[in-house]
């Protein structure tokens, strides 16, 4: 009996004595340098309570809620300040982090751009294993066209003026020299069709003219002016300033032309090409002599027409100036077709009259 009374007079353990729940709670830090807290956790409660609002006298209660009014304004006032000024510094940090990895990262999705190596000499047997492109004419040419050498794209072809990129068929028609745009496939066929012939001052195939020799182009000159002589063209047509320059320095010596000297068009009458020297054409061999050429003796020579080059690669002149250029050839052709056209019909009228009498 007298233990039980003992056991009852004990005091009955707590939940709150046992874990010792206040070792566990959040203590703000009394130092200057600690962690920053949250303006309202950082407000100390009041040690009293506030008196009920329904006890208040109405005056009393727009009097405090003023003031608290005041209170919130000016906290939130400051909570913004704080943290405007926190924003600015965490964006000027950004902003630093960002300029520093932009200058000294690249950005892995920019490729970067190679650098072209320009092309120089390159022997004739570098392109040994492509096939030469043989040329196109026939007698009584209206003109002959001149160009530099076969691209690539011609010698795998076979075709001259080959690659997409190759305005020379497209100048072509566009000037009037053909009625219709023609095709590289076509140009076996110009001769017999348009009276047009194709030829070059360099046989052999390369990439491009740096990859030829300045001897190359001198010794190709002497073979045009027997092509010229053999065939005799009524024009002929230079496809490119380079080539003209090379005609130009094997006729005056070796002097290059001077920049007041050189002008596309039609040049004077005594650059014409293929001309007698003597003005005599006696004692020519008979294997440069083709079958429907007329040889007079005091033949002048193919008259010259200096025309822009049309490779892809030269962006000296502007498109317009380019379609400039060819188009006043264009309109001598046109012009020396309806003449040729109505010699042809006078002719045959007086062929018609000659046999009826």
């Amino acid at each position: 009996m007298t233990s039980e009374i003992a056991e009852d007079s004990r005091t009955a353990p707590t939940f709150q004595g046992r874990l010792q729940l206040e070792s566990f709670k959040f203590k703000a830090s009394s130092t200057a340098g600690g962690p920053r807290r949250s303006l309202r956790l950082s407000v100390t409660p009041s040690a009293e309570p506030s008196p009920s609002r329904a006890s208040r006298s109405p005056s009393k209660r727009k009097a405090l809620d003023a003031a608290g009014d005041d209170t919130k304004d000016e906290e939130a006032t400051s909570s913004s300040s704080s943290l405007s000024a926190s924003i600015k510094t965490t964006e000027t940090t950004e902003t630093t982090i960002t300029t520093t990895t932009t200058t000294t990262t690249k950005s892995p999705s920019r490729r970067l751009k190679r650098a072209r190596v320009p092309s120089t000499y390159a022997p004739p047997s570098t392109y040994a294993h492509l096939p030469g492109l043989p040329d196109a004419m026939a007698p009584n040419l209206l003109v002959l066209f001149i160009g530099l050498n076969p691209g690539i794209e011609t010698a795998r072809t076979g075709h001259a003026y080959a690659h997409p990129s190759n305005l020379f068929w497209k100048l072509l028609h566009s000037s009037g020299v053909t009625p219709r745009l023609c095709h590289p496939t076509e140009d076996r066929e110009m001769p017999a069709r348009y009276a047009l012939g194709l030829t070059n001052i360099v046989a052999r195939p390369s990439r491009n003219g740096a990859e030829l020799s300045r001897a190359e182009m001198d010794e190709g000159v002497a073979v045009l002016e027997r092509k010229v002589r053999r065939w005799r063209p009524e024009s002929v047509c230079i496809v490119g300033k380079s080539i003209w320059e090379s005609v130009w320095r094997v006729r005056h010596g070796g002097r290059a032309i001077r920049p007041a000297e050189f002008r596309y068009g039609w040049q004077d009458e005594k650059e014409n090409m293929g001309r007698l020297l003597d003005g005599d054409d006696h004692g020519r061999e008979e294997d440069e002599r083709e079958e429907g050429v007329v040889y007079d003796p005091n033949w002048k020579g193919a008259r010259v027409f200096v025309a822009s080059s049309t490779s892809g690669l030269a962006a000296t002149l502007k498109p317009k100036e380019k379609e400039a250029i060819w188009k006043e050839l264009g309109d001598w052709v046109v012009k020396r077709r309806v003449d040729r056209a109505a010699a042809v019909t006078t002719d045959t009228a007086n062929i018609t009259t000659v046999a009826v009498e």
